[in-house]
Order: structure tokens, then sequence, then C-alpha cells
């Protein structure tokens, strides 16, 4: 049987400075945490650019799934299947997270899960992620601000706060990219800053990309 090969999103030169590049922030609610069965209730992205937030660049979709939500993700999320009835399935809204994710690097908090998540759906169409992913679950272990043989993704809002930044609508897909997007912005600002290297080079995107891939799960 022939396979045929799908084409990665595009995605900004890694050689970048981090301030000058495009990045969309992803969150995503789901049924359960089964990486090949659980399914899409809902998505947020925010785009980051020039180390800003443009806030009318947001993105929400509630996503109404093709299984059930387990009890364990309602209870997070507090999505029930009917507050999903009249929304669309994900193949019908994933092209408005294709268009936000095209030619930017794709950040996530704990982003093993969005990468899962996002790749499987991109499967029918003949797309998948570009490998260039930020997670900035992985950017707080770099900066010391998390330990990383935990077995446990450290916390979004506690990590936050603990930055002094504000929580957005906390397990709200939106309200959690607008944080991890305000994440992104002080972890990577905090890493140019502490790195002797950085003071004289420009921190850029390709390195944030392997610190994730460093530090990450």
């Amino acid at each position: 049987m022939r396979m045929h090969r799908r084409v990665p999103l595009p995605a900004p030169d890694p050689a970048t400075h981090w301030r000058a590049a495009e990045f969309c922030v992803v969150d995503l609610e789901t049924t359960g945490l089964d990486l090949r069965r659980d399914e899409v209730v809902s998505f947020g992205a925010v785009v980051v650019r020039h180390g800003r937030i443009p806030c009318g660049e947001t993105l929400y979709r509630p996503v109404r799934p093709g299984r059930a939500i387990s009890v364990a993700a309602m209870t997070v999320h507090g999505l029930r299947a009917a507050d999903l009835e009249g929304a669309p399935p994900l193949g019908d809204v994933l092209g408005d997270l294709v268009e936000r994710l095209t030619g930017r690097v794709l950040v996530a908090h704990a982003a093993w899960v969005e990468r899962a998540f996002l790749d499987r759906a991109l499967r029918p169409r003949g797309r998948r992620l570009h490998p260039m992913l930020i997670d900035t679950a992985a950017l707080l272990r770099a900066a010391g601000l998390a330990e990383r043989a935990t077995g446990r993704e450290p916390h979004l809002e506690s990590a936050a706060r603990r930055l002094g930044l504000p929580v957005h609508t906390p397990h709200h897909a939106l309200g959690d990219a607008f944080t991890t997007a305000q994440l992104l912005l002080a972890l990577a600002t905090r890493l140019e800053r502490s790195s002797p290297r950085q003071r004289t080079r420009p921190l850029t995107v390709g390195q944030l990309v392997a610190v994730s891939r460093h530090h990450g799960r």
C-alpha cells in the first residue's frame, strides 16, 4: 500500500529573533487524555506577534465530539454533552485553527497533549504540525522554576501567579491560551536575560524550540 507523505504546516525561519517571530498559542479541552481515542471538545488560540498579544486575533471554538466526555474531563473543563449539541464537529472548524497556525510556531503548555491531538486531526487533510514547537512547561524547567523529574507537568495557573501574571478563566481553552501566551513572553524574556551568551546574541526561535525539546516530555 502506498503511503502518502504528510506536508508540515509552514513555520518561521528558526534563526529568527523570537521578538520578530509570530507564534500561535493553543489550548485544547478534550473528552479525556487517551491520545489515540479521545477527542477535542473546544480549542482556543492566541496569536503572539513581535512580543505582543493582539487581542483582536484570538480564536475560540466549541466542538461536538463523537464520543462521550469522561467524568474526569468534565470535572476539569465543565463542558457537558448538552453544552455541545449545537457545536460543529472538529473537521468543520479545524481550518480556522490551521489558518492561525500557518507561518507561526505552535506554543502550548505541556505541549505533548496538543501535539498528539492536533497531529491526529490533521492526518485526514494530509498535513501535520511543523516540528518546531515550544512548550512553556519545558521553558519553566529550563528557567529553574519547575522540577524536571517529578513525573508531573508544572501547573499553569501556579506558574503564572509565581511570575506575577494574571490568570484568565482557568480550564477554559481561550483563557488558558491567554495565560500560556503571557507565560511565553515572560519566560522567553527571562531566559534571554539570564544567559551570558544571549546578552550579546539575540535569542532565536530555534533556540526556544531546542530548549523545549531538551526540557520537555
